[in-house]
């Protein structure tokens, strides 16, 4: 199979590009040479069967697409997660489980009980970081889309964005008497909203604000699932009912 790369550029056939230096280092690494295939996608849907035109110095690689194909490996439904970011490397995994799973938008929250602290340009630098993962996520497991890594905000800042209401099924991950069973986010059509808290959990205060803005509480079961394992668990079931 072809290596696939993702290009943050719209792909026109017969289009010679001069790819990034990400792109390029992969190229070289693979030892790519002129004549060889490869499989370009823009995320505007589809992807393009292309070629190696020209190897440069290190980071000089030039490619052509030649023909698109319409396919599309993306859930039906377009899914926010929107998570209480956990400590280490665990939101690494978590960002890349997530795309290979289908996951449209992804908001790290900085919540009251949250480990991990980030602010000004080391919560930037870590976007972005979470980005590229995503990107190379979406590359291996051939998604024809990347999702959005949004900023790192809290929830007061995140739900502030959200429009008091919309066609979007909103969804928090918690233990309350009242949560609803997991089987709900299987049954459920159209696209989804989940937010889910940090190794401590959602604060009472958070989750009653998430209440106030139209979230209602899904419990996963008796087990206490890990922050990184929980909002995973959550998508799987949303991807189940598609």
């Amino acid at each position: 199979m072809p290596p696939r790369l993702y290009l943050d550029v719209p792909l026109d056939a017969g289009t010679a590009i001069d790819l990034p230096p990400e792109a390029a280092r992969h190229v070289q690494v693979l030892r790519l040479q002129p004549g060889d295939a490869l499989t370009l996608f823009d995320g505007r849907g589809g992807e393009w069967q292309a070629e190696v035109l020209h190897m440069g110095g290190r980071q000089q690689v030039q490619v052509r697409a030649l023909a698109r194909h319409a396919v599309s490996r993306e859930l039906p439904r377009a899914v926010t997660l929107a998570v209480g970011m956990p400590a280490n490397e665990r939101m690494d995994a978590l960002v890349e489980k997530a795309t290979e799973l289908g996951v449209a938008v992804l908001q790290p929250l900085q919540c009251a009980r949250s480990v991990l602290r980030l602010a000004g340009e080391r919560a930037e630098r870590r976007q972005a970081h979470w980005q590229a993962v995503a990107v190379a996520a979406a590359e291996q497991s051939g998604r024809t889309q990347v999702p959005r890594v949004q900023p790192v905000c809290t929830p007061t800042q995140w739900l502030a964005t959200l429009p008091p209401a919309d066609h979007r099924e909103r969804h928090m991950l918690c233990f309350a008497a009242d949560a609803r069973p997991a089987s709900v986010l299987s049954g459920s059509a159209g696209s989804a909203v989940v937010m889910s808290g940090p190794e401590g959990g959602l604060t009472p205060e958070e989750e009653a604000m998430a209440r106030q803005h139209g979230f209602f509480p899904v419990s996963l079961g008796p087990r206490v699932l890990r922050a990184d394992t929980a909002p995973l668990a959550a998508l799987v079931l949303l991807g189940a009912g598609c």
